[in-house]
């Protein structure tokens, strides 16, 4: 319908992370039967009743945020584009709309508390404005790595069709995959005689979790030496809201449309952690019991998985149901396993598979190299400077990372010289320190601003 060259005079949005993950599904169909983002009655139905306004089942807004002075207008066509000005796609923008985000993060998240990292992420970098609208691809985001894991729903689907299976189990995890999600997998297996989607999650995740290159190692470990005869690996590049209950449907939506038959569903499905009183956000098995209830209608069939436990006595798993009363179990708490990761104290075998921990630990080796970035704020005269250098002095004497000074003079001399002191152009300048920090952080250097 449109060409890169067709759109050369319509007007350019450069999209963020979280978008660009959106777009994407949206435009390969894993968001069906979304075909742009919502528009505005889609979006109340939605966080009224999980429904489009046509009755479709849509659980979670998949919406374009745009700051308030932004001008783009209904009826208007636009290029989204990514961070460097790829075109991606042409949206026809339908509708324009302030929403009432805390609303929002009631309807969706069941809170207001921005200890949830998805009411975090919607309260504090969402912009005030909503556009809705089709949208139409171009081209794809260009994605170099792990290319041949990357499947669109249609290609993923006539792989299926080519191997004969007719049953699909989907296993989805933000997670390294460790013994106990093995075991859970091959249990799914084993329960429905199909085989098993392994569907890890590659967008964004929760903050803290092993970066997803680290992560898809350890898959291709796991799935290439252990289970070969019945897994598949295919990445999915998935913006996760951590929305529980109402996350639980959408996987299994999107699951569906790459071809699934069964979705593996078990305890805390896509849970956010704690609230700022200690307390879980979700209960422990609310995700599944309202994917339970809506399986029939997405036309899937959940698989759900015990909780399982290692028997040292048995040197095996077994749920809990069907441990004896005089058995001795062994765990490693997530945040145990962390500690003896970062320490290099050693994981046992049964934990883990040792090829597994050896990627683990080469991405950590990685997070140890990262630096930091000191950002120093106050009004002109207040001796930011001065603080500034001496601090850069003192840090360079006791340790031996890179220490990088981002002075306000010199950064107004050689990036931002034709800024003014308008509120826009502050803040332009305040993005392109934050930008410049960033990549000096990411290498393992100190940056002072």
């Amino acid at each position: 319908m449109y060409s890169v060259k067709s759109t050369v005079n319509f007007r350019r949005l450069n999209l963020r992370d979280r978008q660009l993950f959106d777009l994407e599904l949206l435009l390969v169909g894993a968001f069906a039967p979304l075909h742009g983002f919502m528009n505005q009655s889609d979006y109340e139905s939605v966080l009224l009743n999980m429904r489009l306004e046509n009755g479709a089942l849509s659980p979670i807004p998949i919406v374009l945020d745009i700051s308030n002075d932004t001008d783009f207008e209904v009826g208007e066509k636009i290029v989204l584009c990514d961070p460097y000005g790829n075109p991606i796609a042409v949206m026809e923008i339908e509708s324009r709309y302030q929403p009432d985000k805390r609303q929002e993060a009631i309807s969706v998240y069941g809170t207001e508390d921005t200890a949830h990292p998805g009411v975090r992420y919607l309260l504090d970098q969402m912009y005030g404005t909503y556009l809705g609208g089709t949208v139409h691809k171009l081209q794809l985001e260009a994605r170099h790595d792990f290319k041949q894991l990357r499947y669109t729903p249609e290609e993923l689907k006539e792989v299926f069709k080519e191997r004969g299976w007719e049953k699909i189990v989907a296993f989805q995890t933000r997670n390294p995959m460790h013994r106990v999600h093995f075991e859970l997998v091959k249990r799914a297996h084993e329960i429905t005689g199909a085989p098993v989607l392994v569907h890890p999650v590659v967008g964004m995740t929760r903050e803290g979790d092993i970066d997803y290159i680290t992560r898809v190692r350890t898959y291709q470990v796991v799935c290439d030496s252990y289970g070969k005869d019945f897994t598949f690996l295919a990445l999915l590049p998935l913006a996760m809201r951590m929305a529980g209950p109402r996350e639980a449907i959408w996987h299994m939506l999107i699951r569906k449309n790459y071809g699934a038959t069964h979705f593996i569903i078990g305890r805390d499905h896509a849970g956010p952690g704690r609230n700022s009183d200690g307390k879980p956000f979700y209960g422990p098995y609310e995700a599944r019991d309202i994917a339970k209830r809506y399986a029939n209608e997405v036309g899937i069939e959940i698989v759900p998985s015990a909780e399982l436990v290692y028997l040292k006595g048995r040197g095996a798993y077994a749920s809990l149901d069907e441990v004896g009363e005089n058995e001795e179990t062994e765990g490693i708490s997530g945040t145990e396993f962390r500690r003896r990761l970062f320490s290099g104290e050693e994981i046992p075998d049964w934990f883990s598979f040792p090829e597994s921990i050896a990627e683990l630990r080469r991405g950590v080796q990685k997070q140890q190299r990262r630096g930091i970035t000191i950002f120093l704020t106050g009004l002109s005269g207040s001796g930011k400077s001065t603080i500034a250098n001496i601090l850069a002095t003192k840090l360079r004497e006791v340790q031996d990372r890179e220490v990088t000074l981002l002075d306000g003079d010199v950064i107004r001399t050689h990036l931002t010289s034709e800024l003014g002191f308008s509120k826009a152009h502050r803040d332009l300048n305040v993005a392109r320190v934050g930008y410049v920090a960033s990549e000096i952080t990411k290498h393992g250097g100190i940056a002072i601003c």
